[in-house]
């Protein structure tokens, strides 16, 4: 029986099937209930009132402090730190030696010699691993919670909310208690509740003003309760499990890139240090895209919408490969929109039995695996891109992928998002025998939202390039 990530790679025939007949099913975001009312009336909410996001448990929390600690994320992101100040956050990328990307996440500084790191396992287990060695360092893990409780007790070291939505900031200085400064975006500051001073992240999920708060998890029931009671009169809605994970449609996020680590030579020790029950290793593939080598489901910088966040500036893993790309050449991030006769189609199929069985269009969050690739394809059948995450948005009324396209397809252009697995489709848990289904789309621009493209600062939610 494998050990760890290599040993189960070096068992297998292929790493592109060992994937995409993982078992694990698709991401699921734990404990948080699925639904508050239901999860349409919550998604509206954050566009016309306000919004509670209760992010506490489907992300790990990574504490790096000591007096490496600002060059071990340096040498590891391919962000620039030239610039930043205590009490600041950053949107943290690194890449593999390939230049692949590895994940992101965000990264706070909460102090000179501290910094907490905050997103899905593979970003955190790739800090944990490089800040083992030759750096003096100190860190420490707050697990995400388990995807299954079943029942037993869940505890972590932080709650993490959000309050976000056009009436955010009403709400916010009610909890406070009295005004509260407006601080630019992606600094941080403090806020009054519940009889406690917390730390907070100045962001903007929803398009209009909001913060990210977070504090001690003993404090979580007094705090949620306390937010919550401040917001009644403005209309805040607690929002679910299923909200929270079509918020990215609108935002243009893409948030499940597959970790370039499974090739290269220089990464071997790591995936030696890695489980075989690791997100790596058991991270399940989804869609239509299958390729005979997993090198072409990474993803670089560029096709992910974070080019601009690719600064050469310092020395960093993965320096060599990302300076060796043409970034005019390169797949820009993108939205499609589909049709809504095809959606109706696709939507109608379970109960047509006369009709073909596509795969299962879940609502609001259709993916069916933890990374997906669907390929888009021209009028002609050629292949343009890859759409790599599926849903449904209650405030535009339609359905939405996010992708990556062409350098030379226009906003504007029909193209066909090919839903559904080749040949009846994989063993994964969340498929049944299917036919392929070819969905019309028109290639719009990221992020979809309008409120979201109008007032987020410019940057990498706004950049088609």
């Amino acid at each position: 029986m494998a050990n760890n990530l290599q040993e189960l790679l070096d068992e297998s025939s292929s790493t592109v099937e060992l994937l995409r007949n993982s078992q694990l099913g698709a991401f699921i975001y734990p404990v948080v209930p699925a639904e508050f009312t239901n999860w349409r009336r919550e998604v509206v909410a954050w566009r016309r009132t306000a919004v509670l996001f209760d992010q506490t448990h489907h992300m790990v929390n990574l504490f790096v402090s000591g007096p490496d600690a600002l060059r071990l994320l340096t040498d590891t992101g391919i962000n620039s730190t030239a610039k930043f100040p205590v009490d600041s956050a950053k949107q943290f990328i690194p890449v593999s030696p390939e230049g692949g990307v590895i994940g992101d996440g965000i990264l706070f500084r909460l102090a000179e010699e501290e910094f907490v790191f905050c997103g899905r396992a593979p970003v955190a287990n790739w800090l944990t691993f490089r800040g083992s060695s030759g750096y003096n360092v100190d860190i420490h893990r707050d697990e995400r919670s388990p995807s299954r409780p079943y029942g037993k007790a869940v505890h972590r070291d932080l709650w993490r909310f959000q309050i976000q939505g056009p009436a955010a900031w009403e709400v916010i200085e009610k909890v406070n208690g009295g005004p509260v400064e407006q601080i630019p975006f992606f600094r941080m500051g403090r806020l009054n509740v519940a009889g406690q001073q917390v730390r907070t992240l100045r962001h903007g999920m929803a398009g209009a003003p909001g913060l990210e708060l977070w504090g001690p998890y003993e404090t979580y029931e007094k705090t949620r309760e306390a937010i919550l009671e401040a917001g009644r009169e403005f209309g805040l809605e607690a929002a679910g499990a299923r909200a929270y994970s079509c918020n990215t449609l609108e935002s243009g996020w893409i948030p499940s890139p597959l970790p370039a680590v499974y090739t290269s030579e220089e990464l071997r020790p790591y995936r030696e240090w890695l489980g075989a029950d690791s997100y790596e290793a058991v991270n399940a593939l989804a869609g239509s895209y299958v390729s005979g080598e997993i090198t072409d489901y990474y993803l670089n910088p560029w096709e992910l919408g974070y080019g601009p966040f690719v600064k050469f500036d310092h020395d960093f893993v993965g320096r060599d490969a990302l300076e060796a790309v043409d970034p005019e050449a390169q797949r820009r991030k993108v939205t499609l929109a589909w049709n809504q006769a095809d959606v109706a189609k696709l939507l109608g199929s379970p109960v047509d039995p006369q009709g073909p069985g596509y795969q299962f269009f879940d609502l609001p969050n259709a993916n069916y695996g933890s990374s997906n690739f669907d390929t888009v394809v021209d009028a002609e059948g050629n292949q343009v891109g890859l759409s790599l995450f599926t849903g449904y948005s209650a405030n535009e009324r339609a359905a939405l992928s996010l992708a990556t396209v062409d350098p030379y397809v226009p906003l504007g252009a029909e193209v066909q998002v090919i839903w559904g697995e080749p040949g009846g489709g994989s063993r994964k848990p969340t498929v049944q025998p299917h036919e392929q289904f070819a969905v019309r789309a028109v290639v719009s621009p990221a992020p979809y939202s309008a409120p979201a493209r109008e007032n987020y600062k410019p940057g990498w939610r706004t950049s088609m390039r």
